[in-house]
């Protein structure tokens, strides 16, 4: 069962302090009831490609895209329930959404996503050093489930995530900071 979301005026947007994604233009809100026609657009934009190679009128595209939609939105109110829920935006626009949640021994990833006039323009790669960041300095690792096929596998791969188990048409993924080296000095004298 779906958690209710806001139903009143969405709040003032954010920055949550990511310095790369702020000086890319990006910020965020929470979303409310007022954003799921644009999640779901949000949705069937990753979608599209893999719909197009079918022989399906476009009506029966929309309703498959729009049951998965909330078949997914669903399952993450259910299984995150403490998750933030973000709208990310540009220039006052939104242009994607942002799930995480921060549990005690990791961050998970749930979902990131951008239009597609949004992507390949650096948004994600500035918004994820900034996830890995905040998790470095809460000693934590970062999860996220990533489709084989998903054009930001490279992205991730550059970023340092590993593939921790094969989920069939998903990798489950995990970045871990690298262990911080003595600096000189720190060193106990032993003479």
């Amino acid at each position: 069962m779906d958690r209710p979301l806001s139903a009143a005026p969405a709040p003032e947007a954010t920055s949550f302090g990511w310095t790369r994604a702020t000086d890319a233009g990006l910020t965020f809100r929470r979303i409310a009831n007022a954003d799921l026609a644009f999640l779901a657009r949000v949705y069937a934009s990753t979608r599209a490609e893999e719909l197009a190679a079918l022989d399906w009128p476009d009506e029966q595209k929309a309703a498959f895209l729009e049951q998965q939609f909330q078949a997914q939105h669903a399952h993450y109110q259910q299984y995150y329930p403490d998750a933030d829920w973000l709208v990310t935006m540009r220039g006052g626009e939104d242009i994607g959404r942002l799930y995480l949640e921060r549990w005690p021994s990791q961050h998970r990833i749930i979902d990131i996503a951008f239009l597609p006039a949004h992507r390949g323009h650096g948004l994600g790669a500035a918004l994820l050093r900034d996830l890995l960041d905040e998790a470095a300095i809460a000693g934590k690792a970062v999860s996220i489930h990533v489709e084989k096929f998903n054009p930001a596998m490279r992205l991730y791969r550059r970023l340092g995530f590993k593939t921790e188990e094969d989920k069939g048409v998903y990798d489950l993924m995990r970045w871990t900071a690298a262990p911080a080296s003595p600096r000189t000095g720190d060193h106990a004298n032993t003479a």
